[in-house]
């Protein structure tokens, strides 16, 4: 049976765990929705999020997806089981429950929005799996703005890592969750700034694997020669879609087509 995998975020992390999705499996069909209009939503209150997550989620529904993904750690946290409720009966994959099973250390750090960390959402996850286990989470809440801005070498953003670091390196973690999408995409400079043995840990990678049991037998050999063309991939947003277009080269090497859509029903005119 085929399936088509609605995936959804503020607007462009999201794509990394898209990229993973294709790594793993191939050209698999997915709706993705860049909620364009409201990024970011890690510095928008509780409230804000969980009516979000209900309308994005509606709107997937409504789109014929046999499955959610939640591509946004802040959603996820903060409202996994407003996103439940909408999906109707749809399977829900989340990041944080999946990557919490995969710390491997007694001391782990988190980098995350404001919003996530607030939550409080890994430290539960994480202690779920193991009570002992001690996890300081980090809000960083000038990384995304700075991350969609597409200066990767600004000395900006390397001084906020080094800030956010610090706080992590102090308590001596082993381990530093990427709790954010976006943050894939400064790897390097995180491994840069990091001592070599601290494991950094993307959630995308085992949410992956947690679709294993859904999407069938996974190709995870395949090059990243398959995203070049985002066969069965349908990309939209709620606000500038040839911006969107443009910043996307940068995440998956690729120029795409990109649909304005709304949320809400249109209205009737008289």
């Amino acid at each position: 049976m085929s399936h088509q995998l609605g995936l959804f975020d503020s607007s462009l992390g999201g794509l990394t765990v898209l990229r993973r999705l294709i790594e793993s499996y191939g050209p698999i069909s997915c709706l993705y929705l860049g909620d364009t209009a409201r990024v970011p939503y890690g510095n928008r209150s509780a409230t804000e999020i969980r009516s979000i997550a209900d309308e994005v989620v509606s709107w997937l529904r409504k789109e014929k997806v046999s499955a959610v993904v939640m591509a946004c750690n802040t959603t996820n946290a903060l409202a996994r089981d407003v996103a439940e409720r909408a999906a109707a009966g749809l399977p829900v994959f989340g990041l944080i429950e999946s990557v919490a099973g995969q710390v491997s250390v007694s001391r782990v750090g988190v980098l995350a929005t404001p919003a996530t960390a607030a939550s409080g959402a890994y430290t539960r996850a994480i202690q779920r799996t193991c009570f002992e286990i001690n996890i300081f989470e980090q809000p960083c809440p000038a990384f995304v703005p700075m991350i969609e801005a597409g200066d990767l070498a600004s000395s900006a953003l390397r001084q906020a890592a080094v800030s956010y670091l610090r706080p992590l390196l102090k308590q001596q973690v082993r381990e530093i969750i990427l709790g954010c999408t976006h943050y894939p995409l400064i790897e390097p400079l995180l491994h840069q700034l990091l001592p070599p043995d601290i494991r950094l840990l993307d959630p995308a990678r085992a949410l992956a694997r947690d679709l294993d049991c859904f999407l069938g037998t996974p190709l995870r050999s395949r090059t990243c020669r398959d995203l070049l063309t985002l066969q069965s991939t349908r990309l939209c947003v709620t606000a500038d879609p040839e911006g969107f277009a443009e910043r996307t080269v940068r995440w998956l090497g690729i120029r795409p087509h990109v649909e304005l859509v709304s949320l809400r029903p249109s209205a009737c005119a008289f």
